[in-house]
């Protein structure tokens, strides 16, 4: 037996076990609850179908399950609500490899053996994850023998390592069986010789053309009308078109929960204690762990050289003392304060400067960017400003900022300019032009050379609204929501308030947020679960705002109704009727191409190209219009089309010349062009195919 196969015998129990019981423990909250039922007392539910097959929320929560449980082995870490939206999604779609793919599969016969796992694993054709898992970071080099070792001491590792590389394996299996079947799919394209042969010449037949173009909207909307009997006859005629997806359509008011006036107040008040107590700290780095709320993310103790100090600090760098404390300083509802905790020597020095850089170039000669350059030197000795000169004269990326290069260390700049700015010991002007590779630079030290640097604690706090302020934020929406009873009085009893009413159309029903709304899962799955259109939502409580909202529209999954797609529908209909008025004008109209556009119109303009491809589907001036493309390549040396209505005007096109396409021996090249173009769209195309083959009924949303 293979050295996998006796560490899987010795594993499987305690691997078994462990891993039911560490589910049960990492994600019991979502398996033994839900908010559209339960599974210990709860009636059977159907979160959806796939291929025929139903897919119980018992079997949905268990791969979600096995995915989150991944990924807390994975990152040592329970995942956040945001990123379990992500681990819901990626349980679904594997639950869709496993029954609309696994059904192909089984047809097929598609298998992947243990020998092969052991190959894959251990063998000749090891998983890049595993080699590159196990590559010494020294030498680059995939390490054999430390797999084996791993391998050999797996049934003694920690339960989470033996699960995790269960999981692994499973994931092994599933990824080769996809990759069997697509690429039996792609051995079965095949191009023919006269399919490339059409290639090549699409690729190099060259037409010269005329063309004479007038636009849709040379036609007012005005000069045609449209019926809706006429609006529901092209609908109908192109339904594919407008397939749509079950959605929906809300109008919503914000409640915003904004801190007061004052929660402002008691929150400054709270800040000036604070800042108190962290002066008469005695470990910094302990009282910034516990009194600071996690905005940033930042460390609570950092070291800072001068050049990467915070902006609030940097502005008065050279009056930092220890054992103060600045701020505090806010930026929206967060606040900081800052304790320079040791102020020190750093090994590497920074500087600060502004400069004007006049480039020696092809533009001008040295001596002339030397006079140029002493001229503004000159200037700036006399009192003019640097800033404003940079702005106007500097021939740098730092103009716009008025010249400032900001802080920078030793090693940063070219020697020549560096030796000039650490070489002074004061600020101001150094009055000398600076010759560099780039060309003369007039500078001013901003800041003199220093290696100071420091040690800082940081407390941040974040500004919340109280209690109170939440309270009279739902009060306020709660009322709102108690005198509307629909769609009329909802408009006008927001308008009565002055209340801004949002829309927002085109929901899905797995949706996370929508337009205007963030975190607004529970306002998608009331529009889909529990409402009908006129209906007025409960008040619904999101992180910034509680949210009233009323249901406008429902559309369910297929072809798209009038009413939905009018604007679109209208447009096309109206487009075609403009191309008929215009074909008819151009109907009328003789002579050469400029002469009809004279005729014509101001609206009506004539172009060329010298090099159109068959291959190509767009007109210069024109755009989408492969049916003009495609009858000029019909046509003789001097024969003028009629006219053509096209994707955005009507055209008439005059072919001038065309240049026949060599004549080769070989069309190999672009059999392999075509080959490669289909074998790389084989895999997303196979997904689409077999996912609308197992006609998915998604109906997670009535859970989550």
């Amino acid at each position: 037996m293979s050295l996998i196969g006796k560490i899987r015998e010795k594993t499987a129990l305690i691997v078994g076990a462990v891993a039911i019981g560490l589910t049960m423990f990492v994600v019991g909250g979502d398996l033994l609850s839900g908010s559209g039922g339960q599974i210990l007392g709860g009636p059977d539910t159907t979160v959806g179908e796939i291929a025929g097959q139903e897919v119980s929320q018992d079997e949905y929560l268990q791969e979600i399950n096995e995915q989150k449980a991944n990924f807390a082995l994975r990152t040592q870490r329970q995942p956040s609500e945001q990123e379990m939206t992500s681990i819901r999604q990626q349980a679904w779609n594997k639950l869709i490899a496993e029954k609309a793919f696994g059904q192909q599969f089984k047809k097929l016969g598609i298998t992947v053996s243990e020998r092969e796992l052991i190959d894959m694993v251990q063998g000749n054709n090891i998983d890049p994850g595993i080699r590159q898992s196990f590559t010494d970071p020294n030498t680059g080099e995939f390490d054999r023998n430390q797999l084996l070792n791993y391998l050999q001491a797996l049934p003694q590792l920690q339960p989470d390592q033996q699960i995790s590389w269960q999981l692994y394996e499973q994931n092994l299996r599933d990824a080769r069986e996809r990759l069997k079947y697509d690429n039996l799919l792609i051995a079965g394209n095949y191009v023919t010789q006269e399919e490339a042969k059409r290639h090549y010449q699409a690729e190099n037949k060259v037409a010269e053309v005329e063309y004479l173009y007038v636009p849709y909207y040379a036609v007012g909307d005005s000069a045609v009308s449209v019926t809706d009997a006429e609006l529901q006859s092209y609908l109908d005629k192109h339904q594919e078109e407008y397939e749509v997806e079950e959605n929906r359509a809300i109008q919503f008011v914000r409640f915003p929960i904004v801190p007061s006036e004052i929660d402002t107040e008691d929150f400054t008040a709270e800040l000036d204690e604070l800042k108190l107590d962290f002066t008469e700290a005695t470990n910094d780095s302990t009282f910034a762990v516990i009194q600071s709320d996690p905005i940033s993310g930042g460390a609570p103790y950092q070291s800072f050289n001068i050049g990467n100090l915070p902006t609030p600090l940097a502005d008065s760098a050279s009056n930092l003392t220890e054992g103060s404390v600045y701020g505090p300083f806010n930026q929206g509802d967060a606040y900081t304060l800052y304790k320079v905790d040791e102020v020190y020597e750093d090994t590497v020095s920074y500087a600060r400067a502004s400069h004007i850089l006049i480039k020696t170039d092809d533009s001008r000669t040295e001596a002339e960017a030397r006079s140029e350059a002493q001229d503004l030197l000159n200037q700036l000795r006399n009192g003019a400003n640097f800033a404003e000169l940079a702005r106007e004269h500097s021939e740098d990326g730092s103009s716009a900022q008025g010249g400032d290069l900001g802080w920078f260390s030793e090693g940063q700049m070219v020697t020549p300019f560096e030796d000039a700015v650490f070489g002074q010991s004061e600020t101001g002007l150094i009055p000398r032009l600076i010759k560099t590779d780039y060309g003369f630079h007039i500078i001013t030290v901003s800041e003199a050379s220093t290696n100071q640097a420091y040690k800082v604690a940081v407390v941040e706090r974040e500004l919340y609204p109280s209690d109170q302020t939440r309270d009279e934020a739902f009060r306020e929406a709660d009322l709102f929501a108690s005198e509307i009873d629909g769609i009329n009085s909802f408009t006008s009893r927001a308008d009565q308030d002055s209340l801004d009413v949002r829309e927002a159309e085109n929901i899905q029903k797995n949706a996370q947020t929508v337009t205007g709304l963030t975190d607004a899962r529970q306002v998608v799955q009331w529009a889909f679960r529990d409402a009908s259109v006129g209906d007025i939502s409960e008040v619904f409580e999101l992180p910034d705002a509680y949210v009233v909202a009323v249901l406008t529209g429902a559309a369910e999954e297929g072809s798209a109704k009038l009413a939905d797609v009018r604007p679109e529908v209208e447009a096309k209909v109206k487009a075609k009727k403009k191309g008929e008025v215009i074909v008819e004008k151009l109907n009328g109209l003789s002579g050469s191409l400029q002469e009809i556009a004279n005729a014509y119109g101001t609206d009506a303009n004539v172009y060329s190209s010298s090099d159109l491809k068959l291959s190509t589907n767009t007109l210069p001036n024109v755009g989408f219009a492969p049916e003009a493309i495609g009858r000029a390549f019909a046509m003789e040396s001097g024969q003028v089309s009629e006219p053509i209505t096209t994707e955005n005007g009507v055209v008439i096109i005059k072919l001038d010349a065309l240049t026949d396409a060599p004549e080769i021996a070989d069309y190999a090249t672009y059999k392999d062009q075509l080959q490669q173009q289909r074998g790389s769209r084989v895999a997303f195309n196979i997904a689409e195919a077999v996912e609308e083959s197992a006609d998915i009924e998604d109906e997670r949303y009535k859970f989550y």
